[in-house]
């Protein structure tokens, strides 16, 4: 590979920077043609998987979850299965279990691992704060690791390894809701919102009638990690990773330059892993645009769905009807604007 200043992307990077823009353009198309608007969340989940990082995904009933999933991972020839998450459900039933199975050639018995439907590449994780937090914990260190420990071996997972994990906003009786340091490990927490007027319509049209389009696979696991590790090559200018370091810290109550509104409705603020995670998301949106370099603009149009899991308000904020993106907007709101700055 050809040397390279620090500020820049090689040569062969730059080529290959091309052909992902080019080949994320074309899963673009291919998942509108059965996907219907979401256009913003389509971009987050593009993001996390070029970002090596997984999704918590929000949304009433009905908005195309599971089909946006399915779809993406059928335009990228990935393997995808689902699992919807239910009270009785154990670990065992996601990682896998041992199993006695007779060896007929040696005439004997003997324990034999059965993988479970963790084995992918694109899992969906369905309402997965509906199962103990056991069986959570079991999914969300598969998705650290990116492999499973099971009679004493350590089994990897394929890569690229995805997992897009939903929750039901509504019906919060009888769930396990995941908590502050489980919730931590995914890149982003998306908001699905219910579609306009004009594109609920299309979706009337579209399923309500014999037209029947197919997915046609762009792209393949090999090259998908191949743009993984180029993302982490995309140089960061010095004035965003400022800008990041500085919205991270803002949030936190303890620090000693924090505000007086944020001591009163920020009880918890993120962690070091928003401000690696910001920079990581912003890498890949600035090649998912076209960019070589990561500006302002990527951070802070990402800068919600990284941290508004990564905040707990207090009582006083919630008694105020302060959302936690309402906090991350004023948070932004109060930062003196950084203008663009070259390389």
């Amino acid at each position: 590979m050809t040397s390279t200043p620090h500020d820049s992307l090689a040569e062969d990077d730059l080529s290959l920077a091309q052909e992902m823009t080019e080949r994320m353009n074309l899963v673009r198309e291919q998942v509108a043609q059965i996907v219907v608007g979401q256009q913003d969340v389509i971009d987050q989940l593009l993001t996390a998987i070029l970002a090596r990082g997984h999704c918590l995904l929000e949304g009433v009933p009905g908005l195309a979850k599971t089909l946006i999933v399915r779809t993406l991972a059928a335009s990228m020839h990935l393997d995808f299965r689902r699992i919807q998450f239910t009270p009785d459900l154990m670990p065992g039933d996601i990682l896998g279990t041992d199993i006695l199975q007779e060896n007929r050639d040696l005439g004997i018995r003997e324990m034999r691992f059965s993988p479970g439907p963790i084995f992918t590449q694109m899992l969906l994780a369905d309402e997965v704060n509906r199962t103990p937090p056991k069986t959570q914990a079991a999914l969300l260190e598969a998705m650290q690791e990116h492999a499973v420990t099971a009679a004493g071996k350590t089994l990897p997972l394929q890569e690229p390894f995805f997992v897009l994990a939903t929750q039901n906003p509504i019906e919060q009786e009888g769930t396990y809701p995941l908590p502050e340091a489980q919730r931590d490990r995914f890149l982003f927490h998306v908001l699905v919102p219910y579609p306009t007027r004009e594109q609920e319509a299309a979706i009337v049209d579209r399923t309500t009638s014999e037209s029947s389009a197919v997915v046609e696979p762009v792209l393949t696991g090999e090259s998908i990690c191949r743009y993984q590790e180029l993302v982490r090559r995309v140089p960061l200018p010095p004035h965003v990773k400022e800008w990041v370091l500085d919205i991270v810290r803002d949030a936190r109550p303890n620090e000693p330059t924090a505000k007086g509104w944020v001591r009163e409705w920020i009880q918890w603020g993120p962690g070091p892993r928003a401000s690696q995670q910001l920079v990581l998301a912003g890498k890949a949106r600035a090649l998912l645009q076209g960019r070589t370099h990561v500006a302002l603009k990527d951070v802070q149009h990402l800068a919600r769905p990284v941290l508004r899991h990564r905040l707990v308000p207090t009582f006083a904020a919630e008694a105020d009807g302060m959302s936690t993106d309402d906090l991350i907007v004023r948070l932004m709101s109060e930062r003196e604007p950084v203008s663009e700055k070259p390389l």
